[in-house]
């Protein structure tokens, strides 16, 4: 992979299809969501009814809101970061935002955020970044496949 010293640290402007907010298409467990926001804040129920109706919110936003009301689905902690990779593929099966995304080699992507998450951003310069370190493994990933594929 390419140089890491250069940082994406800002999913804004020419980045911003790298956040949930972003408007893409993306499917998970059957049900098209609108953004990969929805489709992660439904898949914290395993209640299908309720990922349908995450699926007719109109904002990312509203979906992150009633997101943080429903009643968590067991051991949701131990899987939440495999179904995150699973919505981020659905999104990125997308070429252009796969393309997008490709184009980014050689930055580090960091989720920096103003609202305090730790786990997937950097807020004031701490955190795990899982939202970053996996749109880096999918960039990766593919980055490879097309190394192979020539």
């Amino acid at each position: 992979m390419g140089d890491r010293r250069n940082k994406i640290d800002s999913f804004r402007g020419d980045y911003r299809f790298l956040s949930n907010f972003w408007p893409a298409k993306t499917v998970y467990g059957g049900v098209e969501f609108p953004t990969s926001e929805h489709a992660y804040q439904a898949a914290k129920s395993d209640d299908e009814r309720i990922w349908r109706y995450f699926a007719t919110l109109e904002t990312a936003a509203e979906a992150k809101r009633c997101g943080r009301m429903i009643e968590l689905r067991p051991g949701w902690h131990e899987i939440k970061v495999d179904v995150m990779l699973a919505v981020l593929i659905s999104k990125f099966s997308d070429i252009h935002l796969m393309d997008k995304l490709v184009a980014t080699e050689g930055s580090e992507l960091i989720e920096k955020n103003s609202w305090g998450d730790v786990f997937w951003g950097v807020y004031q310069g701490v955190g795990d970044n899982r939202l970053g370190k996996l749109l880096m493994d999918i960039r990766g990933v593919e980055i490879e496949k097309r190394l192979k594929s020539k």
